[in-house]
Order: C-alpha cells, then structure tokens, then sequence
C-alpha cells in the first residue's frame, strides 16, 4: 500500500463489490465479516440479529462490533453513522432516536449510498439520509451531532487523526461517539501489511491499541472508554490464500494480536461535573 489515495481506491473499488452482493456472498469473501475454505468461519463480525431496528436487508455483514448497542442514543438525538454502508445501523439508531431525531450516514462509496437510499425508501425512514464523502472531510457543519457512531471503518482510513477531528468538529458540545474497530497490538509482518485484501478486510490498516487511543485523546476527546475487546482469530485457510508458508509462520511466531473494540469518548463538557446539552 503505497499512499493515500491508492488506499482509498483499493477500498472504495473493493467496498463498490460488496454493495451490489448479498450477505452470503459477502461471508464468503475476506472482506466480509467471515470467510471460507471448506466451511465458513466467522472471524469479526457480531450477531445484529436481536437489536430493535434491525433490517436485515441492511445487513452485510461487515462489522467488528456493535456500536449503536453502546451508543447511549436518546429519543431525538441526531445520530451521524461513518462508512454508513447500505444503512445497518442508521436503522438501528433511527430506532431509538424516533421519528423526533434525524440520522446521517456518510460514505464515500456511491454504489453503498445508493443501496442505503433504496433501502431507507422502501422501509419509508424519512428522518435518515445519506450522503457521499469521506470521513477526514465530512460534508456536515460543526456541532450538529449528539452521537456519532462507526462500525468497523476508521481503520480503513489513512489519516485517522484527521478523522477523529473530524469527529470532533461535528459532534455538539456535550456530545459522544461509540465506534467499534479493529486495533493490534504487537507488529505485524511486513508481508500481511502489504495485502491489500488484509487492508480492506480491516486487518493491515489498522493501527496499534495504545496509538489509537493516544490519537483519540489527542483530538480532545474526555472520559475515553473501552466498552467492549474481544480477540480475532484468522484461520489457516485465509492466511494460505494470500500469504507464503513462511510468512504464515513469521506471523504465528509474532506477537502480534487483533482486536477488535468498541470506544467510547465525549466532547468538551462546561465543567468537571455538567456536560452542556
């Protein structure tokens, strides 16, 4: 992965796929939530399937977390969702913001705006909507967000500290975020961060845990929390498809591990104790 931009267009043509395939088809490829050889394993993703608001024609099955589940989202707050995809958990959010509230998914893969729109017309939520950008250039105002969730996208950003900021210009004073990604710990090999399918299978772009959290607080972030760490596991048969047997073997003897996690951070409070509103 050479720069900025190649990552990007590595991600947005690999994501511009994903759209125009079902849940199944998406399981089936690394850059889904799980993956197959002989039988499918399921390496990231968690179960939606119990949340109220779940659309499952939403559902591609492309999360590490469940964010909106942690969120703290209240009856009429404006959510803002980043790498919305085809609206899974703007659904999910608009559940619990009602009709009072207003949701915003931002992506910057058209063929995933497209398939959230077409999604959000046929279930007529007319109180979300979606819109093409990227996420260390969001097309919003500042201040306009009480809560902004993610799932299982900022670490397929170059600039992560750009994004943060981005963030935090556009959620209100008081405000919170709940993102889930996937962060490592240790080094990876050279060899897995140069993949691309490991990038945009949300694996290689992402970033060390204590960096990431250091980036979080630098962009003025409070009361930062990790809400939920859970392990993941890759199976041989994924690291056979893309990695020599040496690498693979470099890999299992690092001490390197995946996680992922869902963090929690608020905005500027008035005071030590009042959060302004």
């Amino acid at each position: 992965m050479e720069n900025q931009e190649n990552i990007k267009e590595v991600v947005k043509h690999k994501y511009a796929e994903i759209a125009n395939q079902s849940k199944a088809e998406n399981e089936s490829s690394c850059c889904g939530a799980t993956c197959c050889a002989d039988e499918v394993y399921s390496i990231m993703a968690d179960d939606y399937q119990n949340l109220p608001g779940y659309q499952p024609v939403a559902d591609l099955g492309l999360g590490c977390g469940l964010p909106t589940e942690y969120a703290k989202i209240k009856s009429g707050d404006t959510v803002v969702d980043l790498g919305s995809g085809a609206g899974n958990d703007c659904f999910i959010a608009q559940r619990q913001t009602g009709l009072t509230g207003k949701v915003i998914g931002i992506d910057m893969t058209p063929a995933m705006i497209d398939r959230a729109r077409i999604n959000a017309e046929k279930l007529q939520m007319n109180n979300i909507e979606f819109r093409l950008g990227e996420i260390e250039n969001l097309p919003l105002s500042s201040d306009v967000a009480d809560v902004v969730v993610s799932n299982c996208v900022l670490n397929l950003v170059p600039d992560k500290a750009k994004a943060y900021a981005e963030v935090f210009r556009i959620l209100k004073n008081g405000g919170h975020f709940s993102i889930s990604d996937v962060v490592i710990t240790g080094k990876l090999p050279e060899s897995m961060i140069q993949v691309a399918e490991f990038y945009s299978g949300c694996i290689s772009g992402a970033t060390q845990k204590t960096e990431y959290l250091d980036i979080i607080e630098k962009a003025g972030f409070k009361n930062i929390t990790v809400q939920k760490e859970k392990l993941i596991s890759i199976p041989d048969s994924i690291l056979e498809k893309y990695l020599f047997p040496d690498d693979i073997k470099e890999y299992k003897n690092s001490d390197a591990g995946i996680y992922s996690v869902t963090v929690y951070g608020e905005k500027n409070c008035c005071d030590n104790t009042t959060c302004c509103q």
